[in-house]
């Protein structure tokens, strides 16, 4: 128990951390919420008050001149107890909502210093859903759960006090309900069942990631014309989940949660045996009438429990939520940083150089990389190929430090990129993937990315020199149509050439060329050539293809093979070595000149050949 206390005020700590100024507002809101609870609990003594006269006075109920008064008195209070409880919610609300916007800003400016290969193994929907869904449920802890903790405390404390202040017996009938219903609580909520939450949270993260790349995946489901159950990964998520939401509601909640309604909402059922066994001994000694006024005390007073004890419930869930939420939001702020040399050293050129680079995924038992060496010289265009899972993109994407080395080093202009400044090192790369994505937002915007103070000039020019005149043209509003409105996409080809615009405008001294016409039809991988031949004037290249004829033109081809060099040179120097690439290319060849040819043969002859030399 005190671990979970423990761990509790860490929790709040943490959030009070994040709300930064705006605690101060969230403790006076708390204070205001113990003055709003204490007022509410005027008008329940002021209705005993005037029970007390009228049965003082009975039956002449003229002579109870108070009563008007004390009407009054429990209407003020009723009232004044609105209006604070108003005014401590305005505060609470106004830094909860600060706290979560804190949140969501250094969430993301925390990710902003995360390698960017954090983001290839971590999910956008699992990131999104932690970060924006995780802020979202601390505001009901701050917004109202603290607010009313605070005035339920102190409304328990002065319910305990006036339970034993008139009739010790009575106020133990009533404070009954209460310890029954606080054990119910615990049952559903303490003890073993305290991880449950986190584990339906977990079963929620999980199902947010499998949706978003359902969603993703749309497009395949419908073309093979499958269904849901087809898509095995987000089937199983939400069948865990619900698994999870049935298992704690059904099980673990359906009988606690019945007991504590029943003896919440009952508590008037024990104080009438109390009340029957006391009746006798108050008309045997004459105060009849005070015992009267008591048991109308608490029959009324016991009402209170009823709010108390639900407040405090919703107020321990919101509570769960929240640290299950913490927990979430920690996973993200615990991404590592990508680490910053204390004296950053400036590049001098543009010559990359991996020395005997080796690196091993997280998770994995085999490196990706093992002892690499190679040289890109300042304006020569180098082409990694090889097999798939040879290490072409790993090693490319080391250059920028999307993750760094584990041995050797990889150098850009001399340095060691461990000792670049990461924003000075991104300003002497430009990147071209094969599935570049594009934001919602205009052609120009999109392009402007890459340089924000650009000129439209530039932007111009940039989409020129990408061969874009013709998707400018066809656009309602030129370089200002919002791309994913009105019905306006861009075909892969065409996201292709304005992703090539985008880093034509960069003007970075390097290039990295990932798989850039995989997708593109014939007609646009022509003019994507031709914006390469743009792109890639005076600049040092690193460009990886499957495609053996877009890189026999390269100054120098390095064959990768299971993490390993295992040739260099130019393409007819590793043509006529007979070794892999050799090999490829000899299959390349053959795979670009097959062609389906009709199967419909005359009458004695021969069925046709497919160009590999296999009957049709």
């Amino acid at each position: 128990m005190a671990q979970t206390e423990a761990k509790k005020q860490s929790d709040l700590s943490v959030l009070m951390e994040y709300a930064g100024s705006h605690k101060a507002l969230t403790i006076f809101g708390c204070i205001l919420s113990v003055i709003a609870m204490l007022m509410g609990m005027a008008p329940y003594i002021c209705i005993w008050l005037v029970v007390r006269d009228l049965v003082a006075v009975a039956p002449d109920w003229e002579a109870a001149t108070n009563v008007v008064s004390y009407g009054w008195m429990a209407f003020g209070f009723a009232v004044g107890s609105i209006l604070v409880y108003f005014f401590a919610l305005m505060c609470t609300h106004l830094a909860a909502f600060r706290t979560a916007s804190n949140i969501r800003k250094q969430g993301m400016a925390h990710m902003m210093k995360a390698p960017l290969g954090y983001f290839d193994n971590n999910a956008s929907g699992l990131i999104r859903n932690r970060l924006d869904g995780g802020a979202g449920e601390t505001e009901t802890l701050l917004a109202h759960n603290l607010a009313d903790v605070s005035g339920t405390i102190a409304m328990f404390v002065g319910v305990i006090v006036l339970m034993f202040a008139f009739d010790w017996r009575m106020g133990a009938a009533c404070l009954l309900a209460a310890v029954i219903s606080v054990a119910a609580m615990f049952s559903m909520m303490g003890g073993k069942n305290a991880g449950l939450m986190a584990e339906y949270q977990a079963a929620q993260d999980h199902m947010s990631k499998a949706g978003v790349e359902y969603v993703r995946g749309v497009p395949v489901v419908k073309v093979f014309q499958q269904t849901v159950h087809s898509f095995k990964a987000f089937k199983e998520a939400i069948r865990a989940y619900s698994e999870k939401a049935g298992h704690y509601q059904g099980e673990i909640c359906r009988m606690p949660q019945t007991i504590n309604l029943v003896f919440t909402e009952g508590a008037f059922m024990f104080l009438v045996p109390v009340a029957l066994v006391l009746a006798p001994g108050a008309l045997e000694s004459g105060d009849f009438a005070g015992f009267v006024t008591d048991f109308a005390f608490y029959a009324v007073f016991s009402a209170i429990i009823s709010t108390a004890l639900a407040k405090i419930m919703f107020a321990v869930s919101g509570m769960m939520l929240a640290s299950t939420a913490l927990g979430r939001i920690s996973k993200v702020m615990d991404a590592p940083e990508l680490p910053v040399a204390d004296n950053p050293v400036e590049p001098q050129g543009n010559r990359v150089e991996f020395k005997d680079v080796t690196f091993t995924y997280e998770g994995s038992s085999q490196p990706a990389l093992s002892g690499v060496s190679l040289v890109v010289e300042s304006g020569q265009t180098v082409a990694l190929v090889g097999p798939s899972g040879g290490g072409k993109t790993t090693a490319a994407s080391l250059i920028p430090r999307f993750w760094d080395v584990d041995e050797g080093a990889v150098e850009v202009g001399g340095v060691d990129v461990r000792q670049i400044d990461p924003s000075v090192l991104m300003d002497q790369i430009a990147f071209v993937f094969q599935n570049n994505r594009l934001f919602k937002a205009s052609i120009f915007e999109n392009v402007r990315a890459a340089r924000p103070d650009a000129s439209r000039e530039a932007v111009l020019a940039a989409l020129a020199a990408a061969q874009c005149d013709d998707i400018i043209a066809k656009l309602p509003d030129g370089i200002d149509t919002v791309i994913g409105t009105a019905g306006t996409y861009l075909s892969g080809g065409e996201q292709q050439r304005v992703a090539l615009a985008r880093a034509i405008l960069k003007d970075a001294p390097i290039v990295v060329l990932d798989e850039a016409t995989a997708f593109a039809d014939p007609e646009n991988e022509a003019l994507i050539q031709k914006a390469f031949a743009r792109l890639m004037e005076n600049r040092t290249v690193i460009m990886i293809a499957h495609r053996l004829s877009t890189v026999v033109g390269a100054d120098k081809i390095v064959v990768l093979n299971s993490g390993r060099v295992v040739e260099q040179g130019t393409h007819a120097e590793l043509v006529a070595a007979g070794g892999l690439y050799s090999r490829m290319w000899a299959d390349y060849n053959q795979a670009v000149s097959w062609r389906i040819e009709s199967s419909v043969t005359v009458p004695g002859q021969k069925r046709p050949m497919t160009s590999c030399g296999k009957e049709a």
